[in-house]
């Protein structure tokens, strides 16, 4: 799966790595259900920290299609809850 980070480029995920990230992808909805801002900044830099841990860097020059796109580690709670779908940042 090839992911971009807005403001950092992309990585490519190994499927073997999206089930972890599912799980720090569902605590960061929690913190923002809860409206936890304090959480929401610690989960939203776990997740980002680990898609950049697991993830390969891709050229900057690559022109592969992102299949999912995440907020910057400084964006707002709401500008993070407008991005979440009906399964949250990462799907599956």
């Amino acid at each position: 799966m090839i992911v971009r980070i807005m403001g950092e480029g992309q990585v490519e995920i190994a499927e073997a790595d999206i089930d972890g990230l599912n799980a720090l992808d569902s605590e960061l909805e929690s913190a923002i259900e809860a409206d936890d801002e304090t959480a929401f900044r610690v989960r939203l830099e776990s997740l980002l920290d680990r898609v950049r841990e697991v993830g390969r860097s891709l050229p900057d020059d690559s022109l592969a299609a992102s299949e999912l796109i995440l907020p910057p580690a400084d964006a707002s709670m709401d500008e993070v809850r407008a991005m979440l779908g009906d399964t949250g940042l990462i799907p599956g």
